[in-house]
């Protein structure tokens, strides 16, 4: 292998070769995604748009290894993990991926800091080693103050640093956030992409699931999937 090849294999965190996604409603087949490849280098902040049915929340669920495509190939750095069972693909995700949602999913009755450790908790980190980097990450969204509080304590914005901190805590490969300023007036939202921009000049990959182009044009490449297949993919 030439060594341009390995250096960017290194690189590459998301390959897709030919991805279809096929679903059976009634006696109907519906092709949401129809054939897409496409390639995430390390340290990327992207946005996916497409109008509604466009097959850009399916793509994200394929990516993000919350669902499995009906034919082509899915590699996440460098590991094929579309034939994977559900275990093995919840273990990935728990891993690699951290998802910020539009709805924040906080637990109403936890604390801010509890909230942020559930992912830990899950993969049965030690609980002192899971309170610190819990600490860590709701510090680096400026949370240091309220990690007591629980999430009826907070704005809507601050619920949603929340969200990130805990996507964040076990130092994902990629960021997911789908419509992650929609519950958001324009402010606070603004505030959150703030986060993301500095997020992503750590190092950090981050992949944005929006409707809105003041925001997609917040991020560094835009690509456009428009019935099932990718209609345009450009750098800013």
């Amino acid at each position: 292998m030439h060594y341009g090849c390995i250096v960017s294999s290194l690189l590459m965190i998301i390959n897709t070769e030919k991805l279809v996604r096929s679903f059976e409603v009634g006696t109907q087949k519906i092709d949401a995604l129809r054939g897409i490849d496409l390639s995430v280098e390390k340290g990327e902040f992207i946005s996916i748009m497409g109008p509604s049915g466009s097959g850009k929340t399916t793509l994200m669920n394929i990516i993000g290894c919350l669902d499995t495509p009906t034919s082509g190939n899915y590699y996440l750095n460098n590991q094929l993990v579309n034939n994977l069972d559900d275990d093995a693909l919840a273990r990935i995700r728990n891993k690699e991926i951290g998802f910020v949602f539009q709805s924040f999913h906080l637990l109403a009755k936890n604390s801010a800091l509890s909230n942020v450790m559930l992912p830990l908790k899950y993969a049965g980190t030690e609980k002192n080693e899971a309170e610190q980097r819990a600490k860590d990450v709701l510090k680096q969204v400026d949370l240091t103050d309220r990690m007591q509080h629980g999430p009826s304590e907070l704005s809507g914005g601050q619920q949603q640093r929340v969200a990130i901190a805990r996507a964040l805590v076990n130092k994902p490969s990629i960021l997911f956030a789908d419509e992650p300023t929609g519950n958001l007036d324009s402010k606070t939202g603004e505030d959150v992409m703030n986060l993301f921009k500095n997020l992503n000049e750590e190092g950090q990959t981050i992949i944005l699931i929006t409707h809105e182009e003041n925001i997609a044009r917040q991020s560094k490449r835009i690509i456009n999937i428009k019935d099932g297949l990718i209609e345009s993919d450009s750098k800013i």
